[in-house]
């Protein structure tokens, strides 16, 4: 089994190179603040001042006068082609949490290629920080305390059933599937609860309730990978 690149016991923060802003950056350090750059990402990361502890990806985003700015041992390359640089950072990042800035906005194609890799790393807990939503991969339970009125979007990009507490439209009985029925500007009466029977879920919240949503995680001080592992979905068989 190879080890991962990063190993941390603190939740983090995983920078693309897509739209973010200073405030992104420093919104996600102050609560995870072991500071990864995927690819390109490493130049906002070095235009804030900050040194990551790792930059991952095949580097055909990299500048040279960022590379240049870089010590060696943070560089990690990974040449293959068949996967994206977010991709290749999730799958080499063991911690409580990932959460990842700069991945949504711009081009839709990446993020859908981003989407389907949370969908296919759903043992990796990650959180995925956009103008106006935070969005997940959804765990096989999970209990989430957003304020009553907030929109809960769920979207599968495979078909899914599951059971729901809380939601103003239930998805009891229901199949959703990405060619079918989807859960898209459901409505939270309060505090709610999903089961989920498979994975292929992303959950959609606003952006206010990122750090409803860290907590619902089990994210503290005192948590570590392995903890949170229980709670997520296995690993996928090779």
């Amino acid at each position: 089994m190879t080890s991962p690149i990063v190993q941390s016991s603190d939740p983090v923060t995983l920078v693309g190179g897509g739209d973010l802003s200073p405030e992104d950056i420093s919104q996600a350090l102050s609560v995870a603040p072991c500071l990864v750059a995927a690819d390109g990402g490493a130049r906002a990361v070095i235009a804030e001042g900050h040194e990551p502890r790792a930059v991952i990806g095949d580097f055909d985003s990299l500048q040279p006068e960022d590379r240049a700015n870089l010590p060696q041992d943070v560089l990690f390359p990974i040449r293959e082609q068949d996967s994206t640089d977010f991709d290749k950072a999730l799958r080499n990042i063991q911690a409580p949490l990932v959460l990842g800035v700069g991945f949504l906005g711009g081009r839709i194609d990446h993020q859908l290629a981003v989407f389907n890799a949370l969908v296919r790393h759903a043992d990796r807990p990650c959180l995925l920080l956009g103008a106006h939503e935070v969005i997940f991969h959804a765990p096989q339970r999970l209990e989430l305390s957003v304020e009553p009125g907030s929109i809960v979007s769920l979207f599968p990009l495979a078909s899914v059933t599951g059971r729901s507490h809380g939601l103003e439209w239930p998805i009891d009985g229901l199949q959703l599937a990405p060619d079918g029925r989807v859960g898209t500007s459901n409505r939270a009466l309060g505090p709610i609860v999903l089961e989920m029977d498979t994975p292929g879920l992303l959950v959609l919240v606003p952006r206010v309730e990122l750090n409803t949503v860290i907590r619902a995680f089990g994210i503290s001080q005192t948590d570590s990978a392995e903890r949170l592992a229980a709670e997520l979905w296995p690993a996928r068989a090779k």
